[in-house]
């Protein structure tokens, strides 16, 4: 008896620990997939596909409250005190207004590509976390109507040099957004769909995603595409949670170390303008920064100039009708 009453309090502890909580439309009760739920404090996590994510004071004891938000809708705060396992959003309508609707006609077309910058070092990587953003400006053919067909992403799938020829399996989900030029920074969210992919370890170094159907044209000041990790799936490609820090014991006591993923992004010295920047997506302000010496006199990537992530894009340049 007194081994199933154990059994029982393990099991309570268990469903304590791992809660779920759905994030929602109000209006179509329907799951709103890849939602934001920051802390505040530089962590946080994202919802999976179904608008699931878990949170635990036992993993988060000094968060107070969840911010909770995604694109075309108002952000929701809610004190983690007494959260609702259904979290329901409402539509922010001055946002939803804004979006595109292209009817694309059949028009003749050149391609164009813009070239990616694919190395395979380690020391001249990013290591990407769930916090950062990376956004890169790609200017506009002054004279031609541009849509953006694929983008590519050079990326580096093995975590180290000396591990080079020992390839880890992995699945990591990524978003892509779209951002205008904002007096050469990113501004506001261009209203198109979120673009969700996944990146293995049996992927090629120059990483190709066709956008071709969501028809992203480029605006005549230009564009920056964004990434930005969401995590690890698991086999069935469904997002998995991980904590922003792993923490470690030593000696000192607790030493919280920034979860990374793989794959790397491969930094590059051979772009001569500074067109990559970055930001912090948990923290409240969510202030880009341009990737220099301004940004950090102590990053290694800033100290050998690789300062610009080697993204590159196909481009069709459309004939006037």
């Amino acid at each position: 008896m007194k081994k199933l009453s154990f059994l029982l309090l393990l099991f309570l502890a268990q469903i304590v620990y791992s809660q779920t909580y759905t994030v929602l439309d109000s209006a179509q009760n329907t799951p709103i997939p890849y939602a934001t739920i920051s802390f505040r404090n530089g962590s946080g996590t994202f919802a999976d596909a179904d608008g699931n994510f878990r949170f635990s004071k036992k993993w988060y004891s000094d968060v107070d409250s969840l911010y909770v938000s995604s694109i075309g809708y108002k952000e929701l705060a809610l004190p983690t005190s007494a959260l609702p396992q259904k979290i329901r959003l409402v539509q922010d309508i001055a946002e939803l207004k804004e979006v595109y609707i292209v009817a694309e006609k059949k028009r003749k077309y050149k391609t164009k590509k813009l070239a990616s910058e694919v190395h395979n070092d380690y020391f001249k990587s990013w290591l990407p976390t769930v916090e950062s953003e990376i956004a890169v400006f790609f200017p506009k053919n002054p004279e031609k109507s541009t849509k953006i067909a694929s983008v590519y992403l050079p990326i580096k799938t093995e975590s180290s040099n000396r591990n080079a020829n020992k390839k880890e399996s992995f699945s990591t989900l990524f978003k892509m957004q779209f951002y205008s030029n904002n007096n050469g920074y990113p501004g506001k969210r261009l209203p198109y769909e979120d673009i969700i992919f996944k990146v293995t370890n049996k992927d090629k170094s120059n990483f190709e995603l066709n956008v071709s159907e969501y028809k992203v044209f480029i605006p005549k000041e230009g564009v920056f595409v964004s990434i930005q990790v969401l995590g690890y799936t698991d086999k069935n490609g469904k997002l998995q949670q991980t904590k922003k820090y792993s923490e470690i014991e030593t000696r000192k006591g607790i030493v919280k170390v920034s979860t990374t993923f793989r794959p790397l992004l491969p930094f590059t010295d051979k772009i001569s303008s500074y067109k990559t920047f970055t930001r912090r997506v948990f923290f409240k302000n969510r202030t880009w920064q341009r990737f220099d010496r301004g940004y950090s006199k102590n990053n290694n990537l800033i100290k050998n100039n690789n300062t610009n992530y080697g993204m590159g894009l196909k481009l069709h340049l459309y004939e006037e009708d």
